[in-house]
């Protein structure tokens, strides 16, 4: 299970996959990644962006597929991962079987948003 917390608010989804998505403001290209909650944290499966430039440069090993750079970071499991809110775009959680929701309809709020795995 995942759990989003924001100020005095928590909210628990329960998913073991779950993918974040976010529109770069200069580039209006998008990034995602794949994540699983695990009980050792929060582990990256893959990252894909739809373009290289301004910040957004493909990882290492990445390769082109379907319009999209694929890439698996080399990153230990995360405790948590914070996600600050922003005037100039939203964070999207995606879940299998609930399609797409950005971080305000499911945590209100103006506080950053910290994703980490539940009863850790």
């Amino acid at each position: 299970m995942l759990c989003l917390l924001a100020g005095d608010e928590v909210v628990t989804l329960p998913l073991e996959t779950f993918t974040l998505v976010w529109e770069h403001t200069v580039e209006r290209a998008y990034w995602h990644e794949d994540w699983r909650v695990t009980a050792e944290g929060l582990v990256i499966d893959e990252a894909r962006i739809q373009t290289n430039g301004a910040g957004m440069e493909a990882g290492e090993g990445a390769v082109l597929q379907d319009g999209w750079w694929r890439w698996r970071p080399e990153l230990e499991p995360l405790p948590h991962i914070v996600l600050a809110r922003s005037a100039a775009g939203e964070w999207q959680l995606c879940w299998a079987g609930q399609g797409c929701r950005g971080l305000a309809a499911l945590v209100p709020g103006t506080e950053p948003v910290t994703l980490r795995p539940c009863g850790g």
